[in-house]
């Protein structure tokens, strides 16, 4: 349980919830993805900072006989980033976009908030598992060579599903054929 007033204890896990989002959100920086580095520590970071905040208060009221709920937070937080993940998805020329970077803005909120509750096993094995999850489609096209690689195609329009848009020729102003 967090030391009420301990700055080394909560300087530890504000500082693990940021390098944890940093570690996190390395791959979507490398891969070109809008939610990288800052995105995934800024809701690590913000994740931990809540969860401390709502524990120091938990253990402040609890000596006025009052009934907090800490965990109201973590709900909180969640439907939080929900929203924002959800922000991030989005559809173009029939294809999602997005839903890995808003999955990992999900883990970054929970390693926050795992951080900040100071719960370390659980934030190791959760980063690592979080981090080959990650790393997984490159050993797959390392592994397996026509790992998501596109059908060819044989330029034949019929064979194009009703209302498809032709990837090589079609532009974002153009109608579907």
């Amino acid at each position: 349980m967090l030391v009420a007033d301990s700055w080394s204890e909560i300087a530890l896990r504000l500082g693990i919830a940021t390098a944890i989002g940093l570690l996190l959100g390395l791959d979507r920086e490398l891969r070109g993805h809008d939610a990288g580095l800052r995105t995934n520590a800024l809701v690590a970071l913000s994740s931990a900072m809540v969860t401390l905040s709502s524990l120091l208060l938990f253990d402040t009221l609890k000596h006025l006989n009052s009934q907090p709920d800490p965990l109201r937070v973590i709900q909180g937080v969640a439907q939080a980033i929900g929203f924002i993940a959800a922000g991030l998805i989005f559809v173009k020329r029939g294809d999602v976009h997005n839903v890995t970077t808003a999955a990992n803005l999900w883990v970054s909120a929970s390693a926050g908030i795992v951080a900040g509750l100071g719960q370390y096993k659980l934030l190791a094995v959760g980063t690592v598992l979080a981090l080959l999850l990650l790393l997984s489609e490159f050993l797959f096209k390392r592994l397996i060579p026509h790992y998501h690689q596109p059908p060819p195609d044989d330029g034949d329009a019929a064979s194009q599903p009703q209302g498809a848009i032709h990837r090589n020729t079609a532009k974002y102003d153009d109608p579907p054929p």
